[in-house]
């Protein structure tokens, strides 16, 4: 356990490192956007390009991976809105609290810490959980999100704004484009790939200091917002769901389905389980924020479930390992 926190350790402090920084003035409010979109647009698309192009495509589009995690995080959205739904979390709210149950931050965390402690092999299952959560779980819990005030039609034309969204969010396209170089056995010529590693290199560090500094903005604004005192029922729950539920849930349905013959890898399962261990994923706080969402609930979840994780997360690589 304490060699799994060795490694752990500076990841969370990254994420600690952005948060002090963001709440004592050190970095301006107003920087953390454009810090987001160099390591949305820049950074993280290159880090995951390369393991893209490492990575053997039959692990990248796995069948069994998908009939393993997509049901679990679908099932993590259903429930999660169930239980959330009362007088005071209507369909806005719990869709985006059943969204930050269900996302893992595997984009801005997961990757480069799998990797760092199960070895390179874990990117391509990683990767894999990211495009089905980005194209399938965000864009459903958009959708459902619009079920406030609004017919059948407002829910359909806030999943197309949804799927606009993913079309224009450059992370998918740089993992089918490494996808894509792997099958085809291509590399860019030295200069453009030797960019491309500077810009992959910059990805851990920056994404990590990234989310401390969003979730310390998101906790600001939530703040300069008039909000009651928030009953522990709207935002414990989905925080225990995350770091419990969700790792548990995928662990027993991989391992159902391995039982029941499914060809699905067991470093796979392994590398899906730690997955669903991680935190929230930060960008949600953003989408709440964009959405009209109660922002102040969602950044208490994501803040919890990632001061959380440096422990549940490393006793669940300790029982899975």
């Amino acid at each position: 356990m304490l060699a799994i926190l060795l490694i752990t350790f500076p990841f969370f402090a990254l994420v600690l490192c952005g948060y002090v920084a963001a709440r004592r003035g050190m970095l301006p409010l107003e920087a953390i956007p454009g810090l987001n979109a160099f390591v949305l647009y820049f950074a993280l698309p290159c880090m995951l390009f390369r393991f893209g192009m490492s990575t053997p495509v039959a692990q990248l589009l796995d069948p069994a991976a998908v009939a393993v995690y997509l049901p679990c995080a679908l099932l993590m959205v259903a429930a999660t809105v169930r239980f959330s739904l009362n007088e005071r979390v209507r369909w806005n709210d719990a869709s985006f609290g059943a969204l930050v149950a269900a996302f893992p931050n595997t984009g801005f965390m997961g990757v480069p810490l799998l990797v760092a402690l199960l070895g390179a092999g874990a990117a391509g299952p990683a990767i894999l959980t990211i495009l089905l959560d980005l194209v399938i779980t965000t864009s459903l819990c958009i959708a459902l999100s619009r079920l406030d005030g609004a017919d059948e039609h407002g829910a359909a034309k806030a999943a197309k704004s949804a799927l606009k969204g993913v079309a224009a969010n450059p992370m998918p396209w740089a993992i089918l484009a490494g996808a894509l170089a792997s099958w085809l056995q291509i590399e860019p010529i030295k200069p453009v790939m030797q960019t491309i590693g500077l810009l992959a290199d910059a990805a851990s560090p920056v994404a990590l200091f990234t989310i401390g500094a969003v979730l310390a903005r998101s906790q600001i604004v939530a703040a300069r917002e008039a909000h009651g005192p928030m009953p522990v029922r709207d935002y414990l729950p989905v925080v225990v769901a995350k770091l419990v539920a969700h790792p548990l849930l995928v662990w027993g349905a991989g391992s159902a389905a391995i039982a029941l013959g499914l060809p699905l890898d067991r470093f796979a399962l392994t590398v899906m389980v730690l997955v669903a261990a991680l935190p929230s994923a930060s960008n949600v706080s953003l989408l709440a924020e964009r959405f009209g969402a109660d922002t102040g609930r969602i950044a208490r979840i994501i803040l919890l479930t990632t001061a959380a994780a440096f422990l549940t997360f490393s006793a669940a690589v300790a029982l899975m390992h």
